[in-house]
């Protein structure tokens, strides 16, 4: 299973790049939402992949965040809904606004995503919401964790390896906010999951 690619960014489009690691190209199919917070084509970057495989084939569909990846994975479980309309969701709207949309059952929003019509939106608020926590859900997929910047490698490693262990991402993201914060500092994502799981 392949889930994150570092390399060279060698091509760049709206809706896919490809992203040279060892010599190899793997193409990765993004939404906008990811496109946006891409850097310059050349350019060394860091992609988290969900790696999808079926009947007749696979595909690689990679995210700049942490929270984009991870609704996307909450909208695959949801009866009817295939990579290209959980791409196109978050490319039609903004994580935040998108578990806004559900938590709150504003099928109407949801309706305006490519792709998505009023049973589908439907079938979305009815097997999502009560999985998503109405009080925390917005803070629980677009907050950093730990007070420091989503970008830092090692937040973004510690919260893989808790999610990983078997922590849902907000568990993951209070575990390591529970860090103090002079200890996290000098950290690596190694010694955070320790700390993490020490304060828990």
């Amino acid at each position: 299973m392949i889930t994150s690619l570092e390399g060279r960014l060698a091509e760049k489009h709206p809706t896919r790049v490809v992203v040279v690691c060892g010599g190899v190209g793997y193409e990765v199919h993004i939404p906008l939402s990811s496109h946006d917070r891409l850097p310059a084509l050349g350019a060394e970057c860091r992609i988290l992949t969900h790696h999808h495989v079926w009947a007749d084939g696979q595909a690689l569909y990679g995210f700049v965040t942490e929270a984009e990846r991870e609704v996307f994975r909450l909208l695959l479980e949801v009866s009817g809904i295939g990579p290209k309309t959980a791409l196109s969701a978050l490319s039609g709207l903004s994580v935040r606004d998108l578990i806004a949309a559900i938590v709150n059952g504003d099928v109407k929003r949801l309706t305006t995503i490519s792709g998505i019509g009023r049973k589908t939106a439907e079938r979305i608020v009815v097997e999502l919401r009560d999985r998503i926590s109405k009080g925390d859900a917005l803070a629980a997929v677009t907050a950093p964790a730990g007070g420091a910047e989503s970008s830092d490698p090692r937040i973004r490693d510690a919260l893989e390896a808790l999610v990983s262990l078997g922590y849902k991402l907000a568990e993951a993201q209070s575990l390591l906010a529970a860090v103090p914060p002079e200890m996290a500092a000098a950290a690596d994502a190694g010694e955070l999951v320790r700390l993490a799981l020490r304060h828990r």
